[in-house]
């Protein structure tokens, strides 16, 4: 498969040890195709077996839960913390509360992280978190006493200058409160210890929108150096409905994008001509998990299906998945570039599977890796444990500046790295060279360890 027979062993142990890890084995998969000549230019990286100590975390953390939900009943959980990567700084990283967590899925976006953490620039290395608890119909008190809980655990295995976890799927403002206090009342500290808090007792500005902010801004990057024009007029399909998608639409429409379609869990809505965006902002503030309902109540004739998937079969020149990992198939990809998309940048984590990342990069459609696009999240989460060790606050537009300034940053790293290595217009190549060389650099400096 490889040219490479090292990269070639390796994953076939990868695959015969964690076989049953499909995301994870994706994520490692997906991050050698990058490699593949770049180890035989970098023979230390074989000699100091950096890539065998790269796919296995530093550390695994795996605990149990017991809460008591409003009946007075016992509730039992699973919770994991995956310590990845500490070669550039503490272990950085969300907290997802869902049914499907397991330990393939935190792996691959612990894996991830590393990279996406170093191309930001900051010092923080990579792991992530979570537990099959799904906050969905618990009262505010059964998640308190949940996340009570968890951090009776967790608050052994972290810190400022350990690991700090941050929020992600089904863990918000809400149970980073929770968590927090907890964690402040077992330690009798108040350290920059979780990111995502309130911004009476730590938080971020900005820290809601990163992630959409973001990726419109490396997006932006992409259509001035590869196309020389912006997103002025151009025809953007976003999927889902949470934070990362929701400000995306916001930032693509303030930039001049025409919002052509948008999907949830339950389906799609889609109008050639444009949707109108101040109404889907507004329903998804109020309702949105009744988004679809409530937009074909206004607007009726506008094209719909209760498929998400088949939000990629309508014509556009921009596809942003914001929703979650594998949303995107090799048919999906076709579609998308027989219809006229000409480029795809990830806001959600792996929305594009490997063959559709593929399919991309073979046929002249730009593509971002999440990594990269998506990493304005954990750059503002960066920004506030910096404000958090500095004992102050900074503005929305100050912040809002210095994450424009990181993603710009982080796609001309990504683009000058593809370029120097003969392919100007393999992101994924780009992201994943430059994410790994400060990692590499920083784990010959330290040693075996």
């Amino acid at each position: 498969m490889y040219k490479s027979s090292y990269l070639n062993n390796l994953l076939e142990n990868v695959k015969a040890k964690y076989g049953e890890q499909k995301e994870f084995v994706q994520a490692v998969e997906e991050f050698f195709d990058s490699m593949d000549f770049f180890v035989n230019k970098e023979p230390k990286i074989e000699e100091n077996a950096i890539l065998e100590r790269l796919i296995v975390p530093e550390r695994i953390i795996t605990f149990r839960i017991p809460w008591v939900d409003d009946a007075g009943k016992i509730q039992v959980n699973t919770g994991y913390r995956v310590q990845f990567s500490s070669a550039i700084g503490p272990y950085k990283g969300g907290m997802r509360f869902d049914k499907s967590v397991n330990l393939s899925i935190l792996k691959f976006l612990g894996f991830e992280q590393i990279f996406k953490n170093s191309l930001t620039g900051l010092p923080m290395g990579g792991g992530k978190g979570g537990s099959d608890f799904d906050p969905k119909g618990k009262s505010d008190a059964e998640v308190m006493r949940f996340c009570q809980a968890l951090m009776n655990e967790l608050y052994r295995h972290i810190g400022p200058d350990t690991d700090v976890p941050a929020g992600d799927l089904g863990v918000g403002a809400r149970e980073i409160g929770y968590m927090f206090g907890q964690y402040k009342k077992l330690t009798n500290t108040f350290t920059g210890t979780l990111t995502g808090k309130g911004l009476t007792f730590g938080g971020s500005l900005v820290r809601t929108e990163a992630t959409g902010y973001g990726l419109c801004y490396f997006a932006s990057e992409m259509l001035k150096t590869y196309k020389n024009t912006d997103f002025k007029g151009k025809k953007v399909l976003v999927s889902g409905t949470g934070n990362v998608a929701t400000y995306a639409i916001k930032k693509a429409r303030e930039l001049g994008a025409i919002i052509v379609g948008v999907s949830n869990t339950r389906g799609y809505i889609a109008d050639t001509n444009g949707l109108d965006v101040d109404l889907i902002l507004d329903i998804i503030a109020r309702n949105r998990r009744e988004f679809l309902d409530e937009y074909l109540k206004i607007y009726p004739n506008v094209k719909t299906g209760n498929v998400s998937r088949d939000l990629w079969k309508t014509p556009c020149d921009i596809a942003l998945p914001c929703a979650t990992q594998a949303e995107i198939n090799l048919e999906n990809a076709k579609t998308l570039k027989d219809n006229g998309c000409f480029m795809v940048a990830e806001g959600a984590n792996m929305p594009c599977d490997l063959e559709a990342i593929r399919f991309f990069n073979e046929n002249d459609v730009l593509f971002a890796p999440g990594k990269a696009s998506n990493a304005g999240g954990v750059a503002v989460s960066g920004l506030e444990m910096s404000q958090n060790s500095l004992r102050m606050s900074w503005s929305f537009e100050e912040v809002d500046a210095k994450l424009k300034g990181i993603m710009q940053n982080i796609f001309k790293n990504c683009y000058e790295t593809a370029k120097k290595y003969g392919n100007e217009k393999n992101l994924a190549l780009g992201a994943n060279i430059a994410g790994f060389l400060k990692v590499y650099e920083a784990m010959l400096a330290q040693g075996v360890c």
